[in-house]
């Protein structure tokens, strides 16, 4: 077991080293003079000039990359082109409205997928299957932005039930986050629950059909029980690597979201950085998507430890 964790870790060095280069890289294959694209069509030559020697784009690319990273280490990303604040201050302003917004959108769409996935496979062939499958396709089928712009449409507009825009903290009022929460995640869950659930009923109708289930059934054990705890059990480990696999749905579905329903997190400004060519600040939110897709996938390999007794021993 600690083998296999220890394995783990180290496997992620070599991912991060090449997500930095890439980001590193952003700056200089971008088409054109990075230094002028940062000062806009009507600079002079000398402020291009002056940019360029900020960004130190007159050195070698290697020394370039190794102040960069010597820079990142020591937590320093670099100062927004556009505001002058620094990135980490930035993204630290952004993060915990899409932080929340991601919890919300996992615990949603895991606490729904899983026991429809597992309701669809146990009645596979039914109504109730079809039903369950047809709403997967349509979750997985419909852009984000138009699952948002019909809830907002039904939720807020006919109802009224809900807040159209705007993010409340949940620290100032959590009745007010939970209301200008619930649109947002249920958009962003839609992709993330059709996943889980196509990927919760294909593993449980293979699992069904194993000797130990029908060994069960003829015990006498209770369906809930056969179902949860020997069929599902053994399920999990394709369904948690569908999860780990569904977070980069979730971190492109964020910059939708959060633009569709004027949410002020990291997607928004994301948004807002690549209209002003604020590379410092994509460089920025790149790296912490990168990190948090490739952490939280690290944490679902781990989890294989709980499921998979191979492993576990």
């Amino acid at each position: 077991m600690y083998a296999y964790i220890i394995r783990r870790l180290i496997a992620t060095i070599p991912i991060m080293a090449i997500v930095a280069v890439f980001v590193f890289m952003l700056l200089h294959l971008s088409p054109g003079d990075p230094a002028a694209i940062i000062a806009g069509d009507f600079a002079t030559e000398d402020q291009i000039i002056k940019i360029r020697e900020q960004l130190g784009l007159n050195d070698p690319l290697y020394i370039q990359f190794g102040s960069w990273l010597v820079n990142l280490l020591q937590g320093d990303m670099g100062q927004s082109i556009y505001s002058g604040l620094p990135v980490t201050k930035l993204i630290g302003q952004r993060i915990e409205p899409t932080l929340m917004l991601t919890l919300c959108t996992m615990v949603i769409a895991i606490t729904m997928a899983i026991p429809l996935g597992v309701i669809a496979a146990w009645k596979v062939g039914t109504w109730i299957d079809r039903m369950v499958m047809t709403l997967a396709v349509f979750g997985f089928s419909v852009p984000v932005f138009v699952i948002g712009y019909l809830l907002i449409l039904g939720g807020s507009r006919t109802l009224g039930w809900f807040p159209v825009q705007g993010y409340t903290s949940i620290f100032e009022s959590v009745p007010g986050f939970l209301s200008h929460i619930t649109l947002p995640a249920l958009t962003l869950g839609a992709v993330y629950m059709a996943l889980i659930a196509r990927m919760t009923r294909a593993t449980m109708l293979e699992v069904l059909n194993e000797d130990y289930v029908r060994t069960a059934y003829a015990k006498g054990l209770a369906t809930r029980k056969v179902l949860v705890k020997h069929a599902l059990k053994n399920a999990m480990v394709p369904i948690s690597t569908t999860i780990g696999l569904g977070v980069a749905l979730l971190i492109g579905g964020v910059v939708v979201t959060e633009s569709v329903f004027a949410i002020p997190g990291l997607g928004r400004l994301t948004v807002d950085a690549v209209l002003r060519t604020d590379y410092p600040v994509i460089q920025g939110v790149i790296l912490v998507f990168s990190f948090t897709y490739v952490l939280l996938n690290l944490l679902i390999d781990l989890s294989y430890v709980l499921f998979d007794p191979r492993i576990r021993y």
